[in-house]
């Protein structure tokens, strides 16, 4: 068991501190906003909301470890910020995986936030500050690099290699074999059934690149 600082305090945190509370052996102490963003009343879900500007003085990285779900703004490169500034001051990222998600020994690295009905079949590898919401599968020999979201019912397929950076949308699919390069964005229903370009926006069934980015970068 470890005693946890949760960074932010809108949806995604109240609901980590939720899934933390109920279905973890963690203890949630505290929230973590950048000064800026301190609310006038310093408290959330019960607990002290605290500047995370000189947070070591208060919770030391020696007693304490973070988790930082955050959404993926700016195509997650502010939760790769954030995480990487967090642990820039010493201190362990945990992962909450659900109960109710189906894994099978797969490696999954830190900050990541796995929530129910997923399914991770065999020899997949997930990387760090990745966020899979909820009811996606997740093919069989697949990589999931670092900083990336999925929604909700997304289908990967096997031996799939997703790369730094990418979106998936609500119920898209991605044919198996395929090689979704950095920044992609799949958009809400889309099908890939080629390997992506860097940094593209895709839609429609089957995907193709949108000659307008939509990205916000």
């Amino acid at each position: 068991m470890a005693k946890i600082i949760i960074f932010g305090v809108q949806d995604f945190a109240e609901l980590a501190h939720y899934y933390l509370t109920t279905d973890s052996n963690h203890e949630v102490v505290a929230f973590a906003v950048n000064k800026d963003y301190l609310p006038e009343n310093p408290m959330f879900q019960g607990l002290p909301v605290v500047a995370f500007e000189g947070i070591e003085a208060i919770y030391p990285p020696s007693g304490f470890s973070f988790f930082a779900p955050l959404s993926p703004q700016k195509m997650n490169k502010l939760r790769e910020k954030v995480y990487n500034e967090i642990k820039s001051k010493g201190y362990e990222l945990i992962s909450y995986i659900s109960s109710q998600a189906t894994v099978f020994n797969n490696k999954i690295g830190d900050n990541c936030f796995i929530l129910e009905d997923n399914t991770l079949q065999p020899f997949t590898n997930i990387g760090n500050n990745v966020v899979l919401w909820s009811g996606n599968h997740i093919g069989h020999h697949s990589t999931i690099k670092d900083h990336i979201t999925f929604t909700s019912q997304v289908v990967l397929s096997g031996h799939c290699v997703v790369e730094n950076y990418c979106t998936f949308g609500v119920n898209s699919t991605i044919r198996d074999g395929l090689t979704i390069a950095e920044g992609t964005f799949v958009a809400m229903g889309a099908c890939i059934i080629k390997n992506t370009e860097a940094w593209g926006f895709y839609k429609g069934n089957p995907g193709t690149k949108s000659d307008k980015s939509t990205l916000d970068l």
